[in-house]
């Protein structure tokens, strides 16, 4: 079963809006797909309880359905570092926690899964333990989403560096527009393109530009366009 584990340089890299254009495109070439959300801070109190618009954007393209508590087993209100909203609801993370809640929804036969991360490589669980720690437990390999704007060259590079020392293969790694003045001198922003791909020893998977559309399926939908599945 296709597993990956998706992180991104930092947060609001675009890993969700990647995910859900992965598995859209997964969906159109006929794929069953399950998109999980681990962990999630910045979680709405609604009448069905905590929600996360990320979560419920992967539960979205998840074929054959399943329910929000299995995509997104721990959610907290505050959007804040997810083991600081643990802290705050007298709660604690751990990665054998984390993995014990996605063994159910792992063992399910799908052709395609996501394992969305939380903000970047090093986000914290507890004071020892990272959400990377995640990927280790389960040897998935890693798909790296780099959310391209001023810095993103350094947060991509040691990014990618830091997941191969920890012993983790990138399957890939996705370029996300994500400050539409960094792709407005074309020149600039294709040599920047062109380092990435000479500096992260692993494929691109695309590069999606600022998309023209709104709603998360037009956006999964318009992302998948400008994306490939890991082979």
């Amino acid at each position: 079963m296709p597993c990956y584990f998706v992180t991104g340089t930092d947060t609001d890299a675009g890993k969700t809006l990647i995910c859900s254009g992965l598995l859209a495109l997964g969906r159109r070439q006929g794929l069953s797909t399950l998109g999980l959300k681990p962990v999630a801070s910045g979680c709405d109190d609604t009448q069905d309880g905590l929600r996360n618009i990320d979560a419920l954007t992967l539960q979205a393209q998840t074929r054959p359905e399943l329910p929000y508590d299995v995509i997104n087993p721990f959610a907290f209100a505050p959007p804040i570092a997810p083991h600081l909203a643990a802290r705050y609801a007298g709660r604690t993370l751990c990665a054998a926690d984390l993995e014990s809640a996605l063994s159910a929804p792992l063992a399910e036969q799908r052709d395609l899964v996501l394992i969305e991360g939380a903000g970047g490589w090093r986000v914290p669980l507890n004071d020892e333990e990272d959400i990377a720690v995640l990927a280790t437990r389960l040897s998935l390999p890693v798909i790296l989403v780099v959310g391209l704007k001023l810095g993103c060259l350094n947060h991509a590079v040691l990014s990618a560096e830091t997941i191969l020392r920890d012993g983790r293969p990138l399957a890939g790694w996705v370029g996300n527009v994500i400050d539409p003045g960094f792709a407005e001198d074309k020149r600039l922003y294709e040599d920047n393109i062109r380092h990435l791909e000479q500096r992260i020893s692993a494929p691109c998977l695309g590069i999606v530009p600022r998309l023209p559309v709104s709603g998360h399926q037009a956006l999964a939908d318009a992302a998948a366009n400008h994306l490939s599945l890991p082979s």
